[in-house]
């Protein structure tokens, strides 16, 4: 099933190569950037939306444990539902942390790695989403 096709300017903002307009992204990487920018932002950073973000960041340097694993599925599932809702059903959120965590993850000590399962709501297609947070 596909829904219509529709393109939207893609973040960060840029001018297309040779047309001199900005650039745009397809509906399905159009909603991973608005994922990832709500991940990635903290609350009181958007002047204009005080109460958008995730906050991630603020939860990098803390000790990672089943208690921080849960506090940023906890955070990142209110969020995806608060902003998003009308574009993604979230179906899953997995987090690995760069202490202890197995060198071919590429993560350093202090980061995290988010894994973001969805679906996307107008075309059903289902989505995964990593983002490095540090």
């Amino acid at each position: 099933m596909s829904g219509p096709r529709r393109d939207d300017m893609a973040f960060p903002f840029q001018i297309a190569g040779g047309s001199r307009r900005a650039r745009t992204a397809g509906y399905p990487e159009h909603v991973d950037q608005l994922l990832r920018q709500l991940l990635l932002t903290d609350p009181g950073e958007r002047v204009a939306l005080p109460e958008f973000g995730c906050g991630l960041r603020r939860l990098v340097f803390a000790a990672h444990s089943e208690a921080l694993e849960a506090t940023v599925r906890l955070q990142v599932t209110q969020a995806v539902r608060r902003w998003l809702s009308d574009q993604v059903r979230l179906t899953d959120v997995a987090v690995r942390s760069g202490t202890g965590a197995d060198p071919d993850a590429g993560l350093a000590e202090g980061e995290l790695l988010v894994s973001v399962s969805y679906v996307l709501l107008d075309t059903l297609g289902a989505r995964r989403l990593d983002v490095k947070v540090a």
